[in-house]
């Protein structure tokens, strides 16, 4: 299924819910394709971006919600000015791992802060930019904490579950809003019944990807 217009795919979810494991696959599965594709991550993806990531995801970190805020839209800015926009007017897919709807469920859903302040913020953290297709992962939150944490947490991980409760429902809103962009996939089960949900959600948008070999 090779193209020449670039598209700008996105996965979403709240920590734990194996939404990385799934991004890989899909471009894995989109590289298999004959698609040029870019793997990023969000905050990450520069090097300004990804020392912004270290501060932010740190557990010792000490980071008001508003000034948590500002530095995501600041790796975000520059990820999509240095990378992303240049990416896709070449004609190239991204494909991102978090954007602009982990700020709103984050942000606005887990730190309440206004949803005005949060939407403004992320029109000018985004450029304007607006992902063609959005997966968004959900699980039950106590699932989705214990993978997160088995290894340790950082410091979003680190907030408890009531915190990671409001993210979800954060991220089901948006999903409800923007049903013309928005999947959601149900993350339960193994890696390969994800995947199969995640293929059969993309070919609804036009994306026909087979199966891991």
């Amino acid at each position: 299924m090779p193209t020449t217009a670039g598209r700008f795919i996105t996965f979403e979810g709240a920590d734990g819910c194996g939404k990385s494991t799934q991004t890989a696959r899909f471009v894995d599965a989109l590289k298999r394709e004959g698609i040029e594709v870019l793997h990023l991550r969000e905050p990450g993806g520069t090097k300004t971006s990804e020392a912004i990531r270290e501060l932010l995801l740190n557990p010792a970190s000490t980071v008001s919600p508003l000034c948590e805020l500002l530095l995501f839209e600041a790796s975000r800015a520059q990820l999509v000015t240095e990378v992303i926009e240049p990416t896709l007017k070449r004609g190239m897919w991204v494909v991102c791992d978090r954007f602009l709807d982990s700020t709103s469920a984050y942000q606005r859903s887990g730190r309440n802060l206004d949803a005005k302040l949060v939407e403004e913020a992320n029109k000018i953290g985004s450029n304007g930019l607006v992902p063609d297709v959005t997966f968004v992962f959900d699980l039950p939150v106590a699932e989705a904490l214990r993978r997160a944490t088995h290894g340790g947490s950082d410091r979003m991980e680190g907030e408890g579950e009531a915190f990671q409760e409001n993210v979800r429902q954060g991220f089901l809103q948006i999903a409800r809003e923007n049903p013309n962009r928005c999947e959601i996939i149900d993350a339960g089960g193994s890696k390969e019944e994800v995947f199969s949900r995640v293929l059969k959600a993309a070919a609804q948008h036009g994306i026909t990807l087979s199966e891991d070999r």
